[in-house]
């Protein structure tokens, strides 16, 4: 329906359903308390990684041997 005033309003929003709410509330817990979590270690994991294989080709670091 085409209104004469073209900004929506909050009141032309549809009424959210409480199965719909609850569904986006726990996909939202999953991912800041499961799926973050994991992805922060696992990218954390993976630099100490790289930098530990780095180090084992091109040696530790500090000064140079005299």
């Amino acid at each position: 329906m085409i209104h004469e005033n073209s900004i929506d309003h909050p009141t032309d929003a549809p009424p959210v359903d409480s199965a719909a709410r609850r569904r986006e509330i726990i996909m939202f817990l999953v991912l800041a308390f499961v799926i973050w979590p994991f992805v922060a270690i696992a990218v954390v994991g993976g630099y100490g990684f790289i930098v530990w294989m780095y180090q084992t080709i091109a040696g530790p670091p500090g000064p140079p041997p005299v």
